[in-house]
């Protein structure tokens, strides 16, 4: 039994006889025919008396009508739902960022996608890039973006830009050059994403460069937000390392006595799109990594306008 024959079966009980089913479905009459025969072979009853030229249901054929009726309708809703995800009239736009992806992609990032979709759902994590990465390789997200490195397995990745560290002080002795990661091990550092360590990706970088150095990188303080290492830099209780791309994007919203410098061998960081291996994007996916994208490089060319050192006043 498959779906053409109930598709015929119904077809050939709404028009009354094969002829005027097969000019209903634009086929010829022996093609109609000849599968509402074999469903009935498959049945193992008849589900048409043949009167004259036109047919009468037999009372198998009556217990069948409404089932096969009901097959058909499920099948048409099932179509229309995916029609409406792929024509973005439905469904809903999973996908995941870095904590501080607010700052970096702009806080209006969601209304944008909704004033160009009103009609589709949109579900945001803002991670860790380790959380959101194995978030997608678990299939809870359909694409993220995040800073690498980070485990790679069972995903593909998508570098799309490319931002810096810098080292971040009220020290304007500090920031008077460029930083060292040797330099860098001696100072009190203030650290985000403690919950992460190591997996963060930006401290997996500090670390392995301090490792070939042969100096340790330890934090004399951990926290989880930026927020909070920024108003603790602001205090002067320590100093820390972050993004040159996200300290231009809160440059108005930092305290005025912080500055920052880059390092004198600079430290890259690329923020990369991640997908699930073999997983197709939904329409909605896509169409939230393009504007993503957008933003990202909007974000690094204003990034490329503001001097890598700020001695703020």
């Amino acid at each position: 039994m498959n779906l053409q024959q109930l598709e015929y079966f119904v077809t050939s009980v709404e028009h009354g006889s094969f002829t005027a089913a097969a000019d209903a479905l634009h086929l010829a009459q022996p093609s109609v025919s000849e599968q509402v025969r074999r469903l009935e072979d498959e049945l193992g009853v008849r589900l048409f008396q043949r009167v004259g030229r036109g047919l009468v249901l037999t009372d198998a054929g009556r217990t069948l009508r409404p089932r096969a009726e009901a097959v058909l309708e499920a099948v048409q809703e099932a179509r229309e739902s995916v029609a409406a995800v792929r024509e973005l009239r439905g469904g809903t736009a999973s996908f995941g960022t870095f904590a501080a992806a607010g700052d970096y992609l702009g806080s209006d990032l969601i209304a944008e996608f909704r004033r160009r979709h009103p009609n589709v759902r949109v579900r945001i994590l803002g991670l860790n890039s380790a959380d959101a990465a194995e978030d997608v390789r678990a299939g809870r997200l359909e694409a993220a973006i995040v800073a690498l490195p980070i485990d790679d397995e069972g995903l593909d990745v998508q570098p799309v830009v490319e931002d810096e560290l810098v080292f971040v002080s009220t020290d304007r002795a500090k920031l008077r050059e460029p930083m060292t990661i040797e330099r860098l091990a001696e100072m009190p550092l203030i650290m985000p994403d403690a919950s992460f360590g190591i997996e963060d990706p930006t401290r997996r970088r500090l670390a392995e460069l301090a490792q070939r150095a042969g100096v340790t990188i330890r934090p004399v303080i951990d926290v989880e937000s930026d927020t909070t290492v920024f108003d603790l830099v602001a205090s002067g209780v320590g100093d820390t390392v972050n993004w040159h791309g996200l300290l231009v994007a809160r440059r108005h919203r930092l305290a005025g006595n912080v500055g920052w410098v880059p390092f004198a061998e600079p430290i890259g960081v690329s923020l990369a799109f991640v997908f699930r291996q073999g997983a197709p994007l939904s329409p909605a996916a896509r169409v939230m990594t393009s504007i993503v994208e957008e933003r990202l490089v909007r974000t690094v060319a204003e990034m490329q306008r503001v001097p890598r050192s700020s001695l703020r006043p």
